[in-house]
């Protein structure tokens, strides 16, 4: 039996094995054939010796987003274990370029495989559909290029629109005016900007014009030039709603459509324009599909869990 002997040198051993090892236990999970032994600032690996091969590379990976972002997590370690391919592990491993220094200092990256490729879709491409369950950083991912397209002067514009279908819920029994029934609705899009600007400034292009954050509704008859364009909770369109909006693309244009085909809030009977504009625009040249999937969760690691288990429940209408 060979054996691999691993020295932690300048990681904290404590913090990188976890609370009561649960990290090393996890990685042992996805090692089934070795044997895993951390003592001290040492971990002894005894197995055959390609798996202990790949179990050296995977654990530099895991040493490495360590060291970077100075905290190790469940979905941080499945990312790391379970990527496929060179492209994958080095999208993963280092994909380290800060998208935007956001407020307080905080750096907002691509944390995900993933993310990396809906961050190259995006640099690549006109116009990029990024397809994921709730908490796979689609809008925020998106929000933070736009900004960095704003700050780097590509565009002259954010503009952040959702298509005002109700999860569930009546706006019109909501007390206030148009934009108090409307600005809770867009929370999560102001929630990611306020990370990425500050408060005040962030007034000011709003006041300005700079920043736009408003239903689908609005965006009918504009031509929309020299701007980031986010559509969020894409799936919420309906055909004529999507063709509408796709029509608004103007000259130095960034259109990002996000969207979860599973949460689907439209009537039934109602065709959702972003599932039938996956089928009908795959093919064209400038326009990228990106799917996100449970493994890019960066919430709570209870979320993941969620989405499996609604998984199994599940049955999706075609459209």
């Amino acid at each position: 039996m060979n054996e691999l002997i691993i020295e932690l040198t300048e990681i904290s051993p404590r913090e990188f094995f976890g609370l009561q090892n649960e990290n090393i236990e996890l990685i042992k999970k996805y090692f089934p054939k070795l044997k895993i032994v951390a003592r001290g600032n040492k971990i002894k690996v005894y197995g055959d010796e390609e798996r202990l091969e790949e179990f050296d590379k995977r654990f530099d990976m895991i040493t490495e987003h360590f060291a970077k972002y100075n905290k190790l997590d469940e979905n941080a370690i499945e990312r790391l274990l379970t990527v496929n391919g060179a492209e994958d592990v080095k999208a993963s491993a280092v994909s380290s370029e800060v998208l935007v220094h956001g407020v307080s200092g905080r750096l907002i990256k691509a944390q995900t495989v993933n993310q990396r490729r809906l961050v190259d879709a995006v640099l690549k491409n006109d116009m990029v559909f990024a397809i994921g369950p709730a908490g796979t950083g689609k809008t925020y991912t998106g929000v933070a290029l736009a900004v960095k397209a704003l700050k780097e002067k590509q565009v002259r514009k954010i503009i952040l629109t959702r298509p005002a279908v109700e999860a569930g819920e009546n706006l019109g029994f909501l007390p206030g005016d148009l934009k108090e029934k409307l600005d809770p609705y867009m929370q999560p899009l102001y929630d990611a900007l306020r990370d990425m600007i500050p408060s005040e400034k962030l007034e000011k292009y709003i006041e300005d014009g700079t920043i736009q954050i408003a239903p689908m509704a609005f965006m009918r008859g504009r031509t929309l030039d020299n701007a980031f364009v986010i559509l969020d909770e894409a799936q919420n369109t309906t055909h004529a709603q999507m063709k509408m909006f796709l029509t608004r693309m103007g000259k130095n244009a960034k259109f990002l459509l996000t969207g979860d085909p599973g949460q689907i809030d439209l009537p039934r009977r109602v065709i959702s324009g972003l599932k039938e504009a996956l089928l009908v625009l795959k093919n064209i040249k400038g326009i990228s599909i990106i799917h996100l999937d449970d493994k890019d969760v960066i919430r709570h690691k209870l979320v993941k869990k969620v989405i499996d288990a609604y998984k199994n429940i599940e049955h999706q209408n075609q459209f």
